[in-house]
């Protein structure tokens, strides 16, 4: 006869064997992604490293996320082509450098004078919008859009001093594709390489500098070691960039994990929204590598002009691209009536 001291050993046993198998299940059974972000392994550590580390840490082994940084798996320029056939499975990116072939590739990364704050990229997003949008136009094309988030503004880090408008004529400068559009306006030469190459670029010679982004990516990735000047008046007050999935993978995904991934995203926004706010400020006050130089407002005010132009001749291309405009010009004349602190007046 079983004792009573053999049944509860025997059912101790099995009753932490039957505890202990899911969990032997889900390791087996991981589901596995690579993720490449367009960010280098510096820069990468801030901006995406901390969402897919909150992925590992908390899936319970069910969902298992591989990082590579800028260029590893392939070029920025192809990392929508990659994500769509499944070459890579989730990216980090703005919708400019990746190529995106939607109407939105012109609105991602620096779009002129779109935003004055980090902030508000996640308002025009979630208020305004263009989250909406930004969905529809990625289902489209096969791509699972999750999330956009600001980051930090557009200024410019450079070999050689720029004190007024007419200095920006004939800089050699790194830059995104439609910031390099508008700033060609000002005869600027933009060049495109490999993210990694810039700050040897800038050494070489092949580059005068970057307007790229703020303060605190230029001490984080080194080009603050290769530049010596730092302008203050930017193009964009913030970076905008997204998270994508390939459609198929992100489907195949249970909804729990969905939840957690989408998460790990907005975690990843919040700080990368402190981690720049406060490198923008304590850099300018503290940094002791570049020397800030300043074009006077009324001056620089020839820039701004110059953005109110280039978004009537965005607004030409296409149906979404007026509808995206039409939001940035609404979006701009409550912050502009609200007065400081949402706009620099």
């Amino acid at each position: 006869m079983t004792t009573r001291r053999t049944f509860l050993t025997s059912a101790g046993i099995a009753g932490a064997a039957t505890l202990a198998s899911p969990g032997i299940v889900r390791a087996q059974d991981a589901i596995k992604w690579r993720f490449q972000t367009y960010a280098g392994s510096a820069l990468g550590e801030h901006v995406t490293k901390p969402a897919i580390d909150y992925i590992n840490a908390n899936s319970n082994g069910e969902l298992e996320v591989e990082l590579f940084y800028a260029d590893q798996i392939v070029p920025t320029g192809e990392l929508f082509q990659a994500l769509q056939r499944g070459t890579i499975d989730g990216v980090h990116s703005d919708d400019d450098s990746m190529a995106s072939p939607t109407p939105l590739r012109v609105f991602g990364g620096y779009f002129p004078f779109a935003t004055k704050h980090i902030l508000d990229v996640p308002v025009l997003f979630n208020q305004y919008g263009l989250s909406e949008i930004w969905d529809e136009e990625y289902a489209k094309v096969g791509v699972k859009w999750l999330s956009a988030a600001g980051q930090d503004p557009c200024n410019f880090n450079t070999k050689k001093e720029i004190t007024s408008v007419a200095d920006l004529d004939g800089l050699k400068l790194y830059t995104f594709p439609t910031a390099g559009r508008f700033l060609s306006k000002f005869g600027v030469v933009p060049v495109n390489i490999p993210y990694e190459d810039a700050e040897v670029a800038v050494q070489t010679g092949e580059l005068d500098g970057m307007a790229w982004s703020g303060i605190t990516e230029d001490y984080t990735v080194g080009w603050a070691d290769v530049t010596d000047y730092f302008l203050t008046n930017n193009i964009s007050g913030a970076w905008i960039g997204s998270w994508f999935v390939n459609q198929g993978r992100w489907a195949e995904l249970p909804d729990h994990l969905k939840s957690l991934v989408m998460a790990a995203t907005e975690a990843g926004h919040t700080y990368r929204n402190q981690w720049y706010w406060g490198g923008e400020a304590a850099l300018r006050a503290n940094g002791e590598k570049l020397a800030l130089r300043q074009v006077p407002a009324n001056e620089w005010k020839e820039v701004e002009n110059a953005a109110i132009e280039f978004w009537d001749e965005i607004a030409q291309e296409g149906e979404v691209h007026q509808k995206i405009i039409n939001i940035f010009r609404d979006y701009n004349g409550v912050i502009n009536q609200a007065g400081a602190p949402y706009t620099f007046d």
